[in-house]
């Protein structure tokens, strides 16, 4: 087992015995990582704060309650999805105002002749659906096991491997070109 979920297990139990120094080494450690997810999701970074700060209120509340103490991480981000899914249903005019945005700002970065390979990549995973960015993002940049995003995203572990394999070969082909 990975020894940071061993350490944010040990934070989790010593939180649910009253330590505040625990939990707020809890909040310290995941505080980014669930703010990057929630901006993942909004392209706002204003409302991703929003969303994390709803989110660990919620977490706090329950987490005494929490029974697996090593799923503490994909737990918090499952609260963290569907905050940010809610905040997006609840504003969708605003959500097409800042695709727009984002497309006028992919045009300009077309614009440009300064091409990585970094940036290469991230135009063919834009161009793959959602539930594969979604996919891919947690499993290579948030290096969640494919059990834990099973959990965050309420799906089978057998539609994220199906998931994973079609995202690779849709890239590889759009790479290629």
């Amino acid at each position: 087992m990975n020894p940071n979920k061993i350490f944010d297990a040990l934070l989790v139990l010593q939180s649910q015995s009253g330590s505040k120094k625990a939990l707020g080494l809890l909040v310290k450690r995941y505080h980014g990582k669930l703010c990057r997810h929630s901006y993942w999701y909004t392209h706002d970074l204003d409302a991703a704060k929003d969303i994390v700060q709803d989110s660990w209120s919620v977490i706090i509340t329950k987490l005494p309650n929490i029974r697996d103490p090593n799923a503490f991480g994909s737990w918090a981000m499952r609260i963290v999805t569907r905050k940010s899914l809610d905040f997006l249903n609840r504003n969708k005019s605003d959500r097409e105002k800042l695709r727009f945005y984002h497309k006028t700002q992919q045009d300009l970065d077309t614009a440009e002749d300064k091409e990585s390979d970094l940036i290469q990549l991230e135009k063919a995973i834009k161009q793959l659906p959602n539930t594969q960015q979604v996919v891919l993002r947690l499993f290579y940049t948030e290096e969640y096991s494919l059990k834990e995003i099973s959990a965050i995203l309420e799906i089978s572990t057998g539609t994220v491997k199906s998931r994973l394999f079609h995202a690779r070969e849709k890239l590889k082909t759009i790479l290629k070109k």
